[in-house]
């Protein structure tokens, strides 16, 4: 959601002391008038709720084996095996849950499926060509040509299920 406010209309927050001016009748300016305690000085919203303390969360680092191709024709000819191409953006949240599980993935099918992911906002031309509208969104080609086309997030064994449904009813 998201949402535009004119920079005039909201007065200063200070812990301390709060002023309102009551120059303006807006119910906005009203609404920013208000004093907040102390302790939300710093909130975090998480899956537990709200915490105020501070834990980051370590995630795994990804590996990716980077190979350049002339085009990405080349790379769907030159496969032997099918490849799952991951359309996504860097600033994607459900892209950047799917980091781990593709390699997951990748990992639990090297022998039956290659995995290829293709940044959006670097490649918009490959993005225009295959109708990219969602992100995260998978393309399983076979033969250099689209075989099954699947949008959002899902867990490694979910991707599996349909990676191996998708190639033996197709096939």
């Amino acid at each position: 959601m998201a949402i535009s406010i004119a920079a005039a209309a909201i007065q200063p927050l200070s812990w301390d002391n709060i002023t309102c001016s009551s120059t303006s009748s807006s119910k906005l300016s009203q609404l920013s008038c208000r004093q907040f305690p102390r302790h939300l000085g710093r909130i975090q919203i998480g899956s537990n709720g709200l915490s105020s303390r501070s834990r980051r969360r370590i995630l795994p680092p990804v590996e990716a084996k980077k190979q350049t191709f002339s085009s990405f024709d080349e790379l769907l000819a030159t496969s032997d095996k099918p490849v799952l191409v991951d359309f996504y953006a860097t600033w994607c949240g459900p892209c950047q849950f799917m980091a781990p599980v593709l390699n997951e993935v990748s990992a639990a099918m090297i022998d039956k499926i290659q995995v290829v992911k293709i940044d959006t906002e670097k490649y918009p031309s490959i993005a225009d060509k295959y109708k990219i509208e969602a992100l995260p969104t998978f393309i399983i080609f076979k033969d250099g040509e689209p075989y099954d086309r699947f949008e959002g997030a899902l867990t490694a064994n979910q991707l599996i299920e349909r990676i191996e449904s998708a190639l033996k009813v197709k096939q």
